[in-house]
């Protein structure tokens, strides 16, 4: 009796805003990377038949023309690839980011309560899914996604997963990023990110954050930046990792395949600044694939750079 009154005074201790403060829904990974592509057909080649990924499912336009198709990587990740039209052509080849929620409504309210732009009414798109966009301080598009259970991704868990896949994991995708303390304002104080890892090219200024997701193991790596590179070279940055146990086999892999689609850019494994082995690829239209090993070389790990991060440019809004 004395514990439950005890109970019942913190309870009424408590300020009004935190008894009716909203909780934030699970956010469990990265479900996929969108981009825009100049040729579908090339960029298709590169995604299946060099990388050995399967193409589940696509949707077309009224007029017969391909709106987007789906490159499956497992159960839960895929990437997004778009025909370019007249009016993003030529830009920015990234189009969003997207992460996995268990309740896309709650979602929705809970980044509504925190100050964020989130649309009235979340909908269902064409393949089943929950999902809609809102974007981070940066303006980068951030998809949020609910898998429903009569959506196309979960009626087809188990398929199109073919032994020819060059990786069966996407650990992390890297977004440009001006503003670091912005951008960890959105993904840690309100999305419940963690930074796991600081990286840097030289001891004068930071490179790289990792914002590991609350409720599973993929990040995002913040590509930091004081001037924003131009559109068309931004392929370098915003990529997307993929995670293979050996790169020496997917090397070889890679390198039995080249031929079949004309991919003549060098193949080189080199160690990041992260101690972990990697092979840097390009798709045609230049957005950088990384393959890399889950484990550093030397079996250590690599402590945080202390470099300072680049002041924040002018505009800090990615177009």
């Amino acid at each position: 009796m004395k514990f439950k009154l005890a109970l019942l005074m913190v309870a009424a201790a408590l300020p009004a805003w935190a008894a009716n403060e909203i909780q934030r829904p699970h956010i469990y990974g990265i479900s996929h990377v969108a981009f825009y592509v100049h040729d579908i057909e090339k960029t298709r080649a590169f995604y299946k038949d060099f990388l050995g990924f399967a193409e589940p499912y696509s949707l077309t336009n009224k007029n017969g023309t391909l709106h987007l198709t789906w490159i499956k990587i497992n159960d839960r990740q895929t990437i997004e690839l778009f025909p370019e039209s007249p009016t993003n052509a030529g830009m920015d080849r990234l189009y969003h980011v997207a992460l996995e929620t268990d309740d896309a409504v709650g979602m929705r309210d809970y980044l509504a309560s925190h100050g964020v732009k989130a649309p009235a009414k979340v909908g269902k798109g064409k393949i089943g899914n929950l999902n809609y966009f809102v974007r981070d301080p940066n303006g980068r598009i951030v998809e949020i996604v609910q898998y429903a259970p009569d959506s196309w991704t979960v009626k087809n868990q188990g398929k199109f997963m073919p032994d020819t896949r060059i990786a069966t994991n996407m650990p992390h995708v890297g977004i440009l990023t001006g503003d670091l303390a912005a951008a960890q304002n959105f993904y840690q104080n309100i999305l419940g990110f963690r930074e796991i890892w600081r990286g840097s090219k030289n001891p004068a200024v930071l490179s790289w954050v990792h914002e590991q997701v609350p409720d599973g193991t993929d990040f995002l790596e913040l590509m930091l930046y004081s001037n924003l590179p131009p559109q068309d070279k931004r392929g370098k940055y915003h990529h997307l990792c993929l995670q293979v146990p050996d790169l020496e086999k997917a090397k070889a892999i890679l390198a039995s395949r080249a031929a079949q689609i004309g991919y003549a850019k060098p193949m080189e494994i080199q160690t990041g600044v992260n101690h972990k082995r990697q092979l840097n690829l390009y798709d045609p239209d230049g957005t950088r694939v990384e393959l890399m090993e889950p484990r550093t070389f030397d079996g250590l790990a690599v402590p945080s750079s202390s470099a300072p991060p680049p002041q924040p440019a002018t505009q800090t809004t990615q177009k």
